[in-house]
C-alpha cells in the first residue's frame, strides 16, 4: 500500500512529546475523551513536519538494531498554540502532526445496544465545534432516543505476541462457525464489569455467548489464529501461527515501546566530523574521494560540514567505512561506556550548553563507600523508538539485542529511512561507588547466596515465557544494589527536589571487573521534560554534602521497615511464585514505570539494609553506611 501523509485531517486531540515514547507511540491506541484511535506507521507520516534531531552516537545504536539505511532521528511535529489556527476542526486542511486512524473499528451504542464496525454505515462522524478539534462517532437512527447518541469503542480487541492487533472476531465469536448476517447486540448484565456479566447477542439467529469464553482458563483454544493484522500498517502479514488472546481495550499489555537513549556528550573537532559522518552516512557511504564531496557540497548536500575541507571529510569517511560494515547481529554499540568515562572523570570532561558537570565532595558519612558525587548541571538526553511488542514486554529480555527478532513488530511497511525520536533537556547528580567496596560485599558468602536466588528467580522467569538460554541476561548482585539504592534515593528526594516522582529517572551503571570494559559502579538519576521544567535546579541542589548526606541517610532508614511488613520483608526472588524482586514492593522500593529502566525489577531492600525478618549481609550495616 503506498504511503500517503495525513496532512489533510483535522486535529483530533492532543498529546505531549513525551508521551509519544512512553505511552502513545506508533501502534498504541491513544483513548480520547469521545474517541480511540491508533498512531500510524511512519508510512503515513509528513516528512515536512518532522525536524531532525543529532545525535551521533544513538543514530550508530540505531542503526545496528534496525539497518544501515536509517538517515536520521526525526522529532514528532509539535502543533503551536491550538487557538491560532492549528486545530480547527472545521478546517480540512490543518497540519495536526502525527497521523492517525480510528481503532477500534468496531462501536457501540449505549442506548440500543447495536455492536457494528464502522464501515457498516450505522455509525457517522461528527465534529465538535465546542470542544477544540474534537471528533466522535453517533448512532443517528437509535430507536431508543431521538438525538442521535454517541457510540462508544468495544472495549475488547485481541493480539499475538508477534505484535499483532486486530478487532475482536464479534461475528466468528458468537455464532461459532454458522453463517448469519443478523445485526448483533452487547450489553452487560451485571454491575461489576467483568466479563462473565458481558452477554452479546445475534437479532437475527438468536445465538449468545458470553465474553469470559474469550478470558478464560481454556479460552487459548476457543480463539481463532492470528490473521496477521497489522493496523498501524494498514496490511497484514502472511504466515503468523499464533492463536490471538483476548484483552481489554487500554490495557497496559497492548503496547510496550522499544526504545534506544543516549545522553548527549560533547565531541571534539574530530570527534564531531566523525559524529557528522555517522549521522549523513545515508549521503556519504557511496562517496569515492574528494571530488564526490565537492559535487555534493555544490548541490547543497552538505550544508552540516561548513567548518571541514572536502579532504578531511573524504578521509573521516573512509575512516567510517568498516565500522558501518560491521554486521547488525554484533549488537548494540555500548551507549554507556563514553558516558561512564565522562562521569568518573568530570574534570576531563568536556563541556558544552547540553554538558555541563560539577564535581562536589561526597558526604562525611558516606566516604567510605562512595568515591565521588558529581551534579550535573545540564544533560540533553535523546531517545529513539525502534519497534514496540503486544503482550509481553521486552523487558522480559535484558537488552533490546537480545529481544528475538519476531517479536519486535516494526513501525513501517518497509525498512525505515528514519526513526521517531525526542530530546529532553534536564539535570542530575551521579553517584560513585568504591569498586573496592562493592567488589567486597559481591564475594561475601550471605551476599553470593542471595545472588543465587536471584539467579534462579531469573531462570525461572524467563524459563515462564519460553526465552531460550534462561541463564543470559543476569545482571548479577551488584545491579540490585545499585538499583534498590536508586529507587530508594528517588523517593526520598522526590519529597523536597520540586520534581515529580515520575519525572526522576535512573540511569545504572553496573558492570563486574571480569565483563568487558569493566567495572561500572554508578547512579545517575536526573531529570529530563521537553520544557524548562527540567531544569529548574532543584535536583542539582540536593547534590551539596550536607543535603546528599541527609537524604541518603534517610532514603536508607526509610528500608529498614516498609508499611507491608512483614509480607514484603518476608518475600523470597522466587519461592512466593514467578518473579524478579526480594523485599520489594508499591510501598517501599517500586517507582512509576517512566523512572525505572527495568520495570521494577531486581530490587531488593535486603541488600541495602537489615529488615525485621533478615539474616544476612547488607550492603549498609545498622541502617547507615558500612564501616560508620
Amino acid at each position: 500500500m503506498s504511503s500517503r501523509p495525513a496532512v489533510t485531517t483535522p486535529k483530533i486531540g492532543e498529546i505531549r512529546p513525551s508521551q509519544f515514547l512512553f505511552t502513545f507511540g506508533i501502534g498504541a491506541i491513544v483513548d480520547l475523551p469521545h474517541l480511540s484511535v491508533m498512531v500510524m506507521g511512519v508510512d503515513d507520516w509528513d516528512l515536512n513536519l518532522v525536524r531532525e534531531l543529532r545525535e551521533g552516537r544513538l543514530l550508530a545504536a540505531v542503526r545496528r538494531e534496525v539497518g544501515d539505511q536509517v538517515e536520521r532521528l526525526g522529532s514528532p511535529p509539535v502543533a503551536e498554540d491550538s487557538t491560532a489556527g492549528v486545530g480547527n476542526p472545521f478546517n480540512e486542511g490543518a497540519n495536526i502532526g502525527i497521523p492517525v486512524a480510528p481503532f477500534p473499528r468496531w462501536m457501540r451504542c449505549p442506548r440500543c445496544e447495536l455492536l457494528s464496525p464502522l464501515g457498516s454505515g450505522l455509525f457517522k462522524r461528527k465534529l465538535m465545534p465546542h470542544w477544540n478539534g474534537g471528533a466522535e462517532y453517533v448512532h443517528e437512527n437509535c430507536p431508543r432516543v431521538r438525538k442521535p447518541p454517541r457510540v462508544l469503542p468495544a472495549r475488547f480487541l485481541v493480539a499475538c505476541v508477534h505484535g499483532h492487533l486486530d478487532d475482536f472476531p464479534w461475528i466468528e465469536y458468537v455464532h461459532q462457525g454458522t453463517e448469519c448476517k443478523g445485526q448483533l447486540r452487547l450489553w452487560e448484565s451485571g454491575l461489576s464489569g467483568a466479563v462473565h456479566g458481558v452477554m452479546m447477542k445475534c437479532d437475527l439467529c438468536s445465538r449468545s455467548r458470553s465474553m469470559a469464553d474469550a478470558f478464560g482458563e481454556d479460552a487459548d483454544k476457543k480463539m481463532p489464529n492470528c490473521r496477521g493484522r497489522r493496523p498501524h500498517l494498514r496490511d497484514f502479514e502472511e504466515s503468523c501461527n499464533q492463536r490471538m488472546k483476548g484483552i481489554l481495550l487500554g490495557a497496559s499489555n497492548s503496547w510496550f515501546p522499544i526504545t534506544l537513549s543516549a545522553l548527549s556528550l560533547p565531541e571534539g573537532k574530530a570527534d564531531r566530523l566523525a559524529e557528522l559522518v555517522r549521522e549523513q552516512w545515508g549521503i556519504l557511504k557511496n562517496t569515492q574521494g574528494a571530488q564526490n564531496i565537492t559535487l555534493l557540497r555544490q548541490i547543497g548536500q552538505l550544508s552540516a560540514f561548513t567548518s571541514f575541507g572536502d579532504e578531511e571529510v573524504a578521509k573521516a569517511v573512509e575512516s567510517e567505512r568498516p565500522k558501518a560494515s560491521v554486521p547488525a547481529t554484533e549488537g548494540v554499540p555500548d551507549l554507556l561506556l563514553p558516558e561512564w568515562e565522562a562521569f568518573s572523570n568530570p574534570t576531563k570532561a568536556p563541556k558544552n550548553s547540553d554538558f555541563l558537570l560539577r564535581e562536589e565532595q561526597v558526604p562525611a558519612s558516606f566516604q567510605t563507600e562512595l568515591a565521588r558525587v558529581v551534579l550535573v548541571e545540564r544533560l540533553r538526553e535523546v531517545r529513539a523508538l525502534i519497534g514496540f511488542t503486544r503482550v509481553e514486554s521486552p523487558g522480559d529480555h535484558m537488552e533490546v539485542g537480545q529481544l528475538p527478532p519476531e517479536l519486535r513488530a516494526p513501525i513501517s511497511r518497509g525498512a525505515p529511512t528514519w526513526v521517531p525520536a525526542t530530546e529532553v533537556r534536564g539535570e542530575g547528580i551521579f553517584i560513585q561507588f568504591r569498586e573496592e567496596v562493592v567488589a567486597g560485599w559481591c564475594g561475601e558468602r550471605g551476599v553470593l547466596d542471595r545472588e543465587a536466588d536471584f539467579l534462579e528467580a531469573h531462570k525461572r522467569w524467563r524459563i515462564a515465557r519460553g526465552i531460550a538460554d534462561p541463564s543470559e541476561g543476569f545482571p548479577g548482585i551488584r545491579y540490585v544494589l545499585l538499583h534498590s539504592l536508586a529507587h530508594a534515593l528517588m523517593r526520598q528526594i522526590a519529597i523536597e527536589c520540586g520534581y515529580a516522582a515520575a519525572g526522576i529517572r535512573e540511569r545504572i551503571y553496573s558492570r563486574g571487573p571480569e565483563e568487558e570494559h569493566g567495572p561500572m559502579a554508578g547512579v545517575l538519576l536526573y531529570t529530563a521534560a521537553p520544557d524548562s521544567e527540567g531544569t529548574l535546579g532543584g535536583l542539582v541542589n540536593l547534590g551539596r554534602p550536607a543535603a546528599l548526606g541527609r537524604h541518603l541517610y534517610q532514603a536508607l532508614d526509610s528500608m529498614r521497615l516498609c508499611a507491608s511488613d512483614p509480607l514484603c520483608a518476608e518475600h523470597h526472588p522466587w519461592k512466593q511464585g514467578v518473579g524478579l524482586h526480594g523485599a520489594a514492593c508499591h510501598a517501599c522500593l517500586f517507582s512509576p514505570e517512566t523512572s525505572c529502566e527495568r520495570g521494577n525489577k531486581y530490587l531488593d531492600r535486603w541488600v541495602l539494609v537489615p529488615t525485621v525478618v533478615q539474616v544476612g549481609a547488607p550492603f549498609f550495616r545498622d541502617g547507615g553506611p558500612k564501616g560508620e
